[in-house]
């Protein structure tokens, strides 16, 4: 029986998710067949096939804006305790003015990626015959695509991964094969049905979301906080679609499907990186998982007993 494990999207949030599959991996000695990400998910995928969990700690326990992007087009200052960003106009003009297609460029973003996902990894992976599945948007065809590592030589696939986590306008635009790509996640941001298509019967989907809405988000106070405003709201209603699709599919193909949601707000801006923050939520995470699976277990014990 093919089992999955799949990550959405959600950027700095990555790290609670890195939390959660260290639970499932160290302590419930969880083994997966399939491994599917979007967007951040996709950056963590190759080291959990690889169960290189310590070496995914220390990726997003440690990363900075300046691991990112190469021309950052925010500003970030700390106003009462709370992390505020706005437009750095410099930069944005400075990117406009070179004739390029966003605010802002995340070149060291895949400078990273070839840094930590190498080849050994990468080689590692495909001889344990470990499905690593990683999506990405093509704008030029207007289609989703799921990118496999055992259908990709080691450089396209460090494309691939820079594409999927590539939140245009504000990052890289990935131009390859004639097409222009960006984030997964404006496509599908988390790809339980794609999983369950590839076989797997029983599924744990970690979604950087809450499962509910629980926060009014402030009034837009210039057009760039208005499109990261809007950006946020499409990608939350994709997530949800996503994850309709994926029960319903999942009923229908009778395969088991665990859904890991964040309990609170983690940020209102993915996007910013901060380590101190990004190692609480790998904490976090790790301890979510833990609460939900003693849950599960003691109803299951009620459950026993009734009977």
């Amino acid at each position: 029986m093919k089992k999955a494990l799949v990550i959405s999207g959600g950027g700095s949030k990555g790290a609670f998710a890195g939390g959660v599959a260290e639970y499932l991996m160290k302590e419930k000695q969880k083994e997966y067949d399939l491994f599917l990400g979007t967007s951040t998910g996709s950056l963590m995928v190759t080291h959990l096939a690889n169960r290189k969990i310590d070496a995914l700690r220390e990726l997003y326990t440690n990363v900075n804006q300046k691991s990112i992007f190469s021309n950052s087009p925010f500003r970030i200052k700390t106003v009462h305790g709370e992390k505020v960003v706005s437009i750095r106009h410099r930069n944005t003009l400075w990117n406009f003015l070179n004739g390029r297609k966003t605010f802002g460029e995340s070149k060291n973003l895949r400078k990273l990626i070839k840094k930590k996902i190498t080849r050994e990894l990468y080689d590692e992976a495909r001889a344990m015959n470990k499905e690593v599945v990683v999506t990405v948007s093509n704008l030029t065809a207007n289609q989703i695509e799921y990118k496999s590592i055992l259908e990709c030589e080691y450089d396209d696939f460090c494309d691939w991964i820079w594409g999927s986590c590539n939140y245009v306008p504000f990052m890289s635009l990935l131009e390859k094969n004639h097409c222009q790509y960006a984030d997964g996640g404006f496509g599908c941001l988390i790809p339980i049905r794609e999983a369950i298509k590839r076989g797997a019967k029983e599924i744990d989907a970690i979604i950087l979301e809450t499962e509910v809405t629980q926060i009014n988000r402030l009034p837009a106070k210039n057009p760039f906080s208005l499109m990261l405003d809007v950006f946020d709201f499409m990608l939350e209603h994709v997530e949800r679609h996503n994850v309709t699709i994926g029960k319903l599919s999942a009923k229908h193909n009778d395969v088991q499907l665990n859904l890991y949601y964040t309990p609170t707000v983690l940020t209102t801006n993915s996007l910013v990186f901060d380590k101190k923050l990004m190692t609480r939520w790998w904490k976090q995470g790790f301890n979510h998982a833990k609460n939900k699976n003693d849950m599960m277990m003691n109803d299951f014990r009620t459950e026993l007993v009734d009977k």
